[in-house]
């Protein structure tokens, strides 16, 4: 009677193999089903000579920590930058630039470039940063305790 108590174990885990089977069969229809849920109408557009919505030229400025400048992806040097964002601008008169600088670039050089980049006359200069959490901006910067 005691052995038949020891054999006779009741399992408290819940079986999710058909929860799984469940899950990929929904899975597998969305699939093949949300390519067909937009429906857009066929219409021919007129044509129109003057196009009143002017794509807006973006560009990448890059600072790495030894300090060299990229302009996208072209290899520049601060006295060359100010001359091709002034030809950029003179051809795009609606250009974007947005800097990208290592945190352990020196604070000069990126006042320097981007004194550069309101010479050349743009306007839009956006600065571009990683999202991060509480923990990485506390540890980049200097204690309380320490000063």
């Amino acid at each position: 009677m005691i052995f038949e108590a020891r054999q006779r174990r009741f399992l408290a885990e819940i079986n999710v193999i058909p929860l799984v089977d469940v899950v990929l069969v929904l899975l597998v229809i969305f699939m093949v089903t949300a390519p067909m849920l937009y429906r857009g109408m066929d219409i021919k557009l007129p044509t129109s000579a003057s196009n009143t919505i002017k794509p807006e030229i973006r560009m990448v400025l890059t600072i790495e920590k030894d300090q060299r400048l990229y302009l996208d992806k072209d290899q520049v040097s601060v006295a060359q930058l100010e001359r091709k964002l002034r030809v950029m601008k003179e051809e795009h008169a609606d250009v974007s630039l947005y800097l990208r600088a290592d945190r352990d670039v020196p604070y000069g050089i990126v006042v320097q470039v981007m004194d550069g980049v309101k010479k050349a006359g743009i306007e839009k200069l956006g600065m571009v940063t990683d999202p991060t959490g509480l923990e990485r901006v506390s540890e980049g910067m200097p204690s309380q305790h320490n000063q």
